[in-house]
This record gives C-alpha cells, structure tokens and sequence, in this order.
C-alpha cells in the first residue's frame, strides 16, 4: 500500500479539489437521500457549491504553505456556504484551518489533530447539535483518525484511511439516531456528503485520480432494514415550516456567539458562523423580517436568500405522489454488500434488510421491514441457507400476507426477482419465484477460517476453497483454479450466462482476470463481473 508522510499546502489544494470532483459525480443522488421536503434539503447541491467555492479561493492564493491554504479553503467555504450541510462543511475547514495555522505541510498525526478540532468546530457551530447527521460522522471520523495516529502510524494514507471506515460505518448507523430516517429508509444526506468527500481525498492520497474517472461514489446502505426511497414517510399534515434565510452579514465587531443568542428564540436550525466581520447565519424563521432588520442593525447583509418551505413542501408531496409506484406486492431481500444491493435495488426490490453469511439479520429485522412496506402482501427472500428458518417465524407474528421463497444464495435471490411479474397475482408470483431460484447454481469461493479435513479434502487454515450450492468441494491456492474444478462439474450445455459478483476484499484487476479466464475456457457463454461488495466472500458466481 502506498505511503504518504507528509504534503503541503498545494498538494492539500489538490486533494480537496478531487475530493470535490468525487462528490460532483454523486451530488444528485445525495440530494435524493433528503427527507425533509425543505429548500435547504438539496444537501449534495449544497455541499458541493461549499466545497467549489472552497477550492476556487485555494487556488487565489500564491502562497503554497498549509497554514495558508487552508485558511483559504475555510474562507472560501464561509462566503460560499449553501444550506445546513454547506454550513456545517464550512466549519469543519475552519476547525482544519485552525489547526493547521503556523504549518507549511502536515503529516498523518496533525491531520488526525485537525480532524478533531474541525468536529469541536463544527459542533459549536450549531445552537442544538443532532447526532445522526453530518456531525456525528465528523466526530466518529476524527475519533478513528486519532487512534491511528495514537498507535505510532504517521502515515496520511492509514491516517485517513481509518477516518473514511469510520465514516462508511457512522454514515450506516446513521438511521439508528434519527427515527426520520429510520422511517424514511435512507442514511443521512450530510453525512454521506462528508463521508464522500473524505473518501475522496483518500483516494487522492493512494494515488488513485486517474481511476476515478471511470468510477462513481458508492452511496451507502443502512446498517438497519431499509423501505425503498419512494416509501418516504411525508411531514405530518397541517405542520408549518416558514422561511428558510440564510445571508452572510459583513461589519465590524461582530460577535457571532451574541447573535446566536438573540436569533435562538426567533426561528430553528440556526446557525450562526464567522468572525468579528463576517458572519454567516442560516434559520428557519416564521418572520424573517424581524431577523433582517436585527441583522442590518449590526451590518450589511449579502448573499440574501429567503424561501417559503411551505410551498416546497406542497411541490415535495405532489412531486411524491407522481413518483411513488402502486406496490401491490411488495419484496423484501436479505443481502450484504454495497454493489450486491444496487443490483437488487435496479431489479425492482421493495425492501433490503442487511445480512448474510456471519450476520444473520434477527426474526425483528425482518418483521420490521416487512411492516414498513406499502404493501399488504410481502414475498421475502432470504438469500441464505441460515436464515430461511427465521425469515418463516416472521408469518406468524404480522397481519400481513406472507410468502416465503427459500432462497439460500444470493444468485438465487437474483433469479427470483428477475421472476416476479408485475402483471401476475400473488400466489402465481410466489410460484414463478421457487421455480426460478432452482434453475440457477452458485459457486462461492472464500478462505478457511480453520484447518479441517472434509470429505478427503484437507483444508489448510486460510487456504482458498470452494462451495457449489452450499456443498464445499474443493480447496488449494488459487482462485481459477478452484473456479475451473467447480464449473467442470457442471453441466454447462444450456447455460447461458456466468455471473461473477467479487467481493469488498477483492481487487477489480484480480476479478477481471477471472473473468478473462472463465471467457477464454467457455468461449460460448456470456461473463459478467460485477462488484458485489460482499464481506468474507471473495468470489459469487452465478450460473444459469
């Protein structure tokens, strides 16, 4: 793995320029995460024009030291701030800034050291701090950071690294804080956001800009059940929201903590930001007359921006109702793995609870995603031999219709969804959905978490082996050639397509090259690799 001690403050400029082209490419669909139908929801909007204007200021300045930089990338981000979460980012580069004054580069134990003060910035920022939100993945980031650095690693690339795990795993919980979201069935916008921008700069640390260009930010996947996005809870009727301003307020001897403090009874989500001559304020305010003529006593205001979250509110339910589908029936799947639930996701599912090998999702988990869906009647897809028997205790504890198809591997899990007939009834879809797991087999490849031996095979403790619909049938060194032995044992006379989903600990290069092999040997049939980003399971092939 490459290794970085230090970089200054233009290659600090770099990182948080690709760091923004990284979260360009996945701006929309974070804006999509919002739940709360208010102006300042288009979050990945928001946190991306922040983090322009903080690169276009970097790039303004001719000095190349850290401590200027990134005193540069704050300010930019202060006149520049859009919306709660562009608000928040631009306290974070405050709190770096602050922490990286007087440097002219940094290593991996002051970026740890700005991590933190950038999370006691941000959380100080704001009048009532809400964990779930892009706050609660700074300050678990900036934790994991600082461990790293605690155990003598100096390096920016494990430094980082540790933030962006910590984060990927902050953002999951997220709905585990905020019942909206758990509702709703999406992590948090902001903390996405954050997380997406850190993982960024991490790349460009490894390395790793020119591959990104061919590549998008993953979204991440709940670490509880999650509803589909059209199943959004809406705001509760008759709730009024009011205005949404938001100026930056130039003069002389501001005092942001007093302003805080007279604006606190006037409005909610406020923030108050800045210095002794600029102040950025952002609330939520059912008169926001009163607060443009307390803040022109102090100064003149910029930037001016004032929406009625009322209307938006109507156009966010009537936009709802256009977009959400008539779920007649509804599917709930077991899976594990980012890329593996976008492939259930773009085959039509309804639910994903998490889980899988190792992390069998519990009889509640799945009554609970069985009764957030919109749908009285519910086929649920186990995808695991070890949690069909759960997934049957579920009939009997909801009022709703039921059907069990007792899929044990996520290829079948596959087949059966590519099954369901949105024309066809219940029952017949049940039907068509058995029928359809059975005409698939799958391979799985993983290591051995033990020595063993095992039907004449002897299995050496993380030795590489292979399992064909469950049974373990072969073991040794290498991955093709295990693939091979296994599809050998096959008849492949009507199979058409071979599937290779590799796994979260799997190099794109090593799976491509598994695939150019299954190519070269069954020159006949079609070969898909596909990122699944399953846990333990290097390799789930499909065959059908």
């Amino acid at each position: 793995m490459k290794q970085v001690d230090s970089i200054n403050g233009q290659e600090l400029r770099e990182m948080l320029a690709t760091a923004t082209g990284w979260l360009e490419k996945s701006a929309s669909d974070i804006d999509a995460l919002n739940v709360f139908p208010v102006p300042d929801g288009d979050t990945g909007t928001n946190m991306l024009l922040t983090m322009r204007s903080s690169v276009e200021e970097a790039y303004r300045v001719a000095d190349p030291s850290t401590a200027t930089i990134a005193q540069a990338i704050a300010r930019g981000a202060l006149m520049g701030a859009r919306g709660n979460s562009g608000v928040i980012l631009s306290q974070i580069w405050r709190g770096l800034a602050q922490s990286l004054a007087e440097t002219k580069s940094f290593s991996g134990s002051d970026l740890a050291d700005a991590l933190q003060q950038a999370s006691i910035t941000a959380y100080k920022g704001i009048s009532n701090p809400v964990e779930g939100t892009i706050l609660t993945v700074a300050r678990e980031a900036a934790a994991a950071a600082r461990a790293q650095a605690a155990n003598g690693n100096n390096d920016l690339v494990a430094v980082m690294g540790a933030a962006v795990h910590a984060a990927n795993e902050s953002v999951a919980n997220t709905p585990t804080l905020l019942p909206v979201l758990r509702d709703a069935g999406v992590v948090d916008a902001g903390g996405q956001g954050l997380y997406t921008i850190l993982e960024g700069a991490l790349r460009y640390l490894r390395g790793e800009a020119e591959q990104m260009k061919f590549r998008k930010p993953q979204i991440i996947v709940s670490s509880i059940p999650l509803t589909a996005k059209w199943s959004r809870m809406a705001a509760v009727d008759g709730e009024i929201y009011g205005y949404c301003t938001e100026f930056l307020l130039k003069g002389k001897e501001l005092n942001p903590d007093k302003i805080r403090t007279r604006l606190e009874k006037k409005g909610k989500s406020l923030m108050v930001v800045g210095d002794e001559t600029t102040t950025r304020v952002h609330i939520h305010t059912m008169d926001p007359g009163n607060v443009v003529r307390y803040a022109t006593s102090l100064g003149t205001m910029h930037q001016v921006s004032i929406r009625n979250m009322d209307e938006q509110h109507q156009d966010f339910l009537e936009m709802q109702k256009e977009r959400a589908p008539e779920v007649d029936i509804a599917t709930v799947a077991v899976v594990s793995g980012d890329g593996l639930c976008d492939v259930f996701t773009s085959l039509g599912v309804t639910a994903i609870v998490p889980g899988g090998q190792t992390m069998n999702p519990s009889i509640k988990d799945l009554l609970q995603a069985v009764e957030a869906v919109a749908s009285d009647k519910v086929i649920v897809l186990p995808n695991n031999k070890n949690v069909v028997l759960t997934a049957e205790q579920v009939q009997a504890l909801t009022e709703k219709r039921i059907e069990i198809v007792p899929t044990k591997t996520i290829p079948q899990g596959v087949a059966a969804l590519l099954a369901f007939d949105y024309e066809a009834g219940f029952e017949t879809n049940a039907q068509l959905m058995r029928a359809a797991k059975s005409t698939v087999k799958t391979i799985e490849i993983t290591r051995a978490i033990r020595a063993a031996q095992l039907d004449g095979l002897k299995i050496k403790k993380r030795q590489t082996i292979g399992l064909l619909d469950g049974e373990l049938l072969a073991a040794g060194n290498n991955t093709i050639d295990i693939l091979t032995k296994l599809l050998a044992k096959l008849d492949l006379k009507k199979t058409e397509i071979i599937t290779i989903y590799y796994g979260a600990d799997t190099e794109l290069a090593e799976a491509e090259e598994v695939g150019a092999s299954i190519r070269e040997q069954y020159s006949g049939l079609q070969v898909e690799v596909i990122r699944g980003g399953q846990p333990y399971y290097n390799f789930i092939v499909s065959i059908e």
